[in-house]
């Protein structure tokens, strides 16, 4: 057994909000946390203590909502965006998210891997340790599939954690304009299936809006991830309320994402079926909304509160999740400490995931060591990194 053991440090545990630690001690067994605690209160060996001068330790970040896998780009449309078209009109234009699946599809599994890997790579150099990935961009079950392959093959080229989303429920690619319940039938359903039978689906994701599927669609592919026993989680509510975040919660969901169109007394729906809100501001940023989310209603029926990247070509063109942090508290007025729990114990919550988000006994060793003293500077910069030394499973990595 690899026994590590760091001294000198402020602790922010994320066990109940920061839960801070002065003059804490953390012990690493192998990959896994053993102590931690105050160093009064710590009886084992020191004598290789790594000191870290003060420094502030906290989880390894969780960026739980990204669409890291795609072809090309759509920096033409973020210029015709700013010349006044709106989402939906680029949309229904041929862009959006059918440009994207065109690029995507003539990439090989090859170029997707690669093409994932720099934007991999910033979030893993500001200190996140796990990112959810989607597919979505493919729209065949082939391209679905290679995305999701794709996935697989960057957490072995990196040390991270990847969680993999089955999103087939995207968008309604041209050969299937007008039979929305077609694809549903002929290539979300069978694709997940399949998709399953690989191995390669964590999580059962969709897209519930106008411009894309309605809540019965979804729920059809909902009752089929069930059935499979995988986790389901949802696009909901971004643009227009369509009552998707309601019945993905009903059916428990691990959490409804964007929900800037949630009406307020709906936040009881999600707190009642413990479903997690991840709010994205890189996306409310980028379209420039107006509409915010309902965050007092969902701290009031005290719903958590997850915040992530939706890092994507279009609507989100966002690989930071420091950054994330300080839009969540900026646009939405999240407390710095809301978006570290954001970023951490609750992003692991969003993700169905155990022993990870927190720096506690028995939990995986993923931790960061920042250049600060109080957790709040994290989310205060803007385009400054502070972090230290990144741990991932008891390694610096």
């Amino acid at each position: 057994m690899i026994k590590r053991v760091f001294g000198n440090c402020q602790i922010a545990t994320m066990a109940i909000g920061y839960s801070l630690i002065e003059n804490g001690v953390i012990e690493l067994s192998d990959d896994v946390i053993s102590w931690v605690g105050s160093a009064e209160d710590y009886h084992g060996d020191l004598a290789n203590m790594e000191n870290l001068g003060g420094r502030l330790v906290t989880p390894g970040l969780i960026d739980c909502h990204t669409h890291l896998i795609f072809g090309g780009d759509r920096a033409r449309e973020f210029e015709m965006r700013l010349k006044g078209a709106s989402y939906e009109e680029i949309s229904k234009a041929g862009g959006g998210i059918v440009s994207t699946m065109k690029a995507t599809r003539s990439s090989s599994l090859d170029e997707l891997v690669e093409g994932a890997l720099p934007r991999l790579d910033a979030l893993i150099a500001e200190g996140v340790t796990t990112v959810e990935i989607k597919s979505g961009y493919g729209l065949t079950i082939d391209d679905e599939i290679k995305m999701l392959k794709a996935a697989r093959q960057l957490s072995k080229l990196r040390p991270v954690t990847i969680v993999t989303s089955w999103l087939a429920a995207h968008a309604i690619p041209p050969e299937f304009k007008g039979r929305e319940d077609d694809y549903i039938k002929e290539i979300a359903i069978p694709g997940l299936k399949v998709a399953n039978s690989e191995g390669l689906v964590d999580a059962v994701d969709g897209f519930c809006e106008g411009i894309a599927f309605n809540v019965e669609q979804i729920k059809r592919v909902f009752d089929v991830a069930k059935d499979l026993k995988l986790p389901i989680k949802l696009h909901a509510e971004q643009l227009s309320n369509l009552g998707g975040a309601v019945m993905a919660s009903e059916l428990g969901a691990l959490s409804v994402d964007h929900i800037e169109y949630l009406a307020s007394e709906d936040t009881k729906v999600l707190a009642k079926n413990d479903t997690v809100a991840v709010l994205l501001p890189g996306a409310f940023y980028t379209l420039r909304e107006k509409q915010f989310p309902p965050v007092q209603s969902l701290r009031d029926n005290s719903v958590k509160i997850a915040i992530a990247s939706d890092g994507n070509p279009g609507s989100s063109p966002l690989f930071s999740i420091l950054l994330t942090m300080n839009m969540a508290c900026t646009l939405f007025r999240l407390t710095p400490e809301e978006a570290l729990l954001g970023v951490t114990s609750v992003a692991s919550q969003a993700l169905g995931l155990e022993k990870v988000g927190a720096i506690r006994a028995g939990y995986k060793a993923d931790l960061n060591v920042w250049d600060c003293k109080h957790p709040a500077e994290l989310s205060y910069r803007i385009g400054f990194n502070s972090l230290f030394k990144r741990i991932y499973r008891g390694e610096n990595a």
